[in-house]
């Protein structure tokens, strides 16, 4: 029987997803888990796997189309059967899509879509994965024509200028620039996400903070002695001590691995740990699913995994969602401290700073240890500061004694 695929909701706050590109074209054999198409929310570019397995009878909207969330997208069915007109869960058509290029497929039915508007004079209209091509092969995007939808640069024209580079502008070393104009720069979907949903958190959630420096003396120890069996791309990092420790403690407080929902408040049963990934114009929050179950090697090899496709601006929709609490680490950039908003609809986030070498004082000597900075943002509206300070110090029962992320 005929399976209608739709427009997945990837994030709580998701309404819409622009179609980049199909995978597969109509009439191709697909077996459920297959990747169907990319799509861009305003998080990243994700891969949308098909829920069903067959012939992909028909491909309802087109490349470059913008469509909501659980708007009909594709058929897959078998290849004899009668296929019917999609039911569409969504708003009706409110325009078509930019046109495009005559080696694209020919227009689709399209039950909804929005034009695709291009960013204002000054921005360069590119996928994050063709920027971080260009940034890493010092190619300059204002000067390549984009093929993808709208105009948009994406992989393929970079790996055309590449081939050719007479053709191309490389943006190397050049004279020092003492002053310039003032630049208007159009924000990315990314960067819009972060400022709605991080002015939301603050103005709507009442924040409070609190700090606890732990000694990390036996961590450093531990990760060095494991690091010696490891394969140098299995490494631990402390991160990954950090994560695994917070997943343990948040057993014992169901009132941090949570989320407010108007007149209740939400316990959630897993305990999937989000980690604050860096991309180009914004961060992008990775999710470690049932962190506490898992060994440190798995949860290394997954956030790895997972930080890797954020950075070139691919991801699965699973790897990016479910999350029930957050980390944010600075300390690779030698930050000591700093507090973190919190990530909505979650109840609380910890901010961590570099693990570093300090004088410390200890029974009336000053000797030198490992010491780390951590402060954690917390809905006052499901828990408050003697329970936050509680969930601090059990922290450090697992970070000062770090054996027992073992067992």
């Amino acid at each position: 029987m005929a399976e209608t695929i739709t427009m997945p909701k990837l994030g709580f706050d998701m309404r819409e997803g622009t179609l980049v590109r199909w995978i597969r074209n109509e009439g191709e054999q697909i077996t459920k888990g297959d990747v169907l198409a990319e799509i861009e929310t305003d998080k990243a570019t994700v891969e949308v796997e098909s829920s069903a397995s067959g012939v992909v009878r028909r491909l309802l909207v087109d490349q470059g189309a913008i469509v909501p969330i659980g708007a009909p997208i594709a058929i897959v069915g078998n290849a004899d059967e009668q296929i019917g007109e999609p039911k569409s869960t969504s708003a009706p058509p409110q325009g078509k899509p930019e046109e495009k290029p005559a080696s694209q497929p020919s227009t689709k039915a399209t039950p909804v879509i929005t034009a695709v508007v291009s960013p204002t004079n000054g921005s360069v209209k590119a996928s994050p994965l063709a920027r971080k091509m260009a940034r890493d092969s010092k190619v300059d995007l204002s000067h390549i024509q984009g093929t993808g939808p709208g105009g948009r640069i994406i992989r393929r024209d970079i790996e055309s200028v590449l081939s050719n580079p007479q053709a191309s502008t490389y943006s190397g070393p050049g004279p020092a620039q003492v002053s310039r104009e003032d630049e208007v720069v159009a924000p990315t979907k990314l960067r819009q996400a972060i400022a709605r949903r991080m002015t939301e958190s603050k103005t709507a959630i009442p924040h409070f903070y609190v700090s606890y420096e732990y000694k990390m003396d036996a961590v450093m120890v531990l990760r060095k002695q494991v690091n010696e069996y490891l394969p140098d791309n299995e490494k631990l990092s402390v991160n990954d001590f950090i994560v695994k420790a917070v997943a343990l403690t948040l057993r014992e407080f169901p009132n941090l691995n949570a989320s407010f929902a108007g007149d209740k408040v939400i316990h959630h049963g897993a305990i999937n740990i989000g980690v604050a990934v860096a991309v180009e114009n914004g961060l992008l929050t990775v999710v470690s699913k049932n962190t506490d179950q898992q060994t440190l090697r798995r949860i290394s090899g997954d956030v790895k995994r997972m930080a890797t496709g954020a950075r070139e601006g691919k991801v699965k929709p699973e790897d990016i969602e479910g999350s029930t609490f957050s980390i944010s680490n600075l300390g690779m950039y030698g930050v000591e401290n700093f507090v973190a908003i919190i990530n909505p609809p979650e109840a609380a986030i910890l901010a961590v700073g570099s693990a570093r070498e300090v004088p410390v004082a200890e029974n009336g000597e000053v000797k030198v240890g490992w010491r780390m900075k951590a402060t954690v943002s917390v809905d006052h509206r499901t828990s408050d500061g003697a329970e936050a300070a509680q969930f601090m110090q059990a922290l450090a029962k697992y970070l000062e004694e770090p054996l027992r992320l073992l067992v």
